[in-house]
């Protein structure tokens, strides 16, 4: 099984698609701020597509601000992380995840991406792949593959804007 994590498009909707052809995922996370984008995201994507809401977000989108995903023998939280201190580090959003008996955390916010996988749960941040804020500014995006055994493995991926 291969899930394709991402965040903060922004509306710049050109790299997510770009990601979804070349990925083939079974399903994508995308960890808020798609801005108005929900719509133009699910259509044409033959995967399931689960999306929270950001801090960029209106309410009146109708996107969940979190939400529970099982993804083989895991469950993944689903969360944008602003409310959560995500610029802090993923600490909180790791203790919440255990508390509410998630395996993972999908998180967005911060544009740098990261995989934390001490402790009881693994934290992955995808990055962004409109405004990448860590060195050398790439767009960034994270896939999940789960192998025969359900053991799951994660990595950052990058991608180079084309103009």
């Amino acid at each position: 099984m291969k899930v394709v994590i991402v965040s903060d498009t922004h509306r710049k909707n050109q790299s997510f698609f770009r990601v979804v052809e070349a990925e083939q995922p079974d399903m994508v996370i995308h960890c808020g701020d798609s801005e108005g984008s929900e719509y133009a995201l699910t259509e044409g994507v033959s995967c399931p597509v689960h999306l929270v809401m950001g801090n960029c977000d209106s309410y009146s989108m109708g996107l969940p601000k979190e939400m529970m995903v099982e993804i083989g023998p895991y469950m993944a939280w689903v969360v944008h992380g602003h409310t959560y201190c995500a610029n802090l580090g993923s600490r909180v959003l790791k203790a919440m995840a255990a508390e509410k008996g998630a395996d993972i955390v999908f998180y967005g916010h911060t544009h740098i991406p990261e995989i934390e996988l001490d402790g009881d749960v693994i934290a992955v941040n995808p990055g962004s792949l409109s405004y990448p804020r860590q060195a050398g500014r790439v767009p960034s995006y994270c896939v999940m593959t789960l192998n025969e055994q359900q053991e799951a493995g994660f990595e950052i991926k990058y991608i180079e804007e084309k103009e």
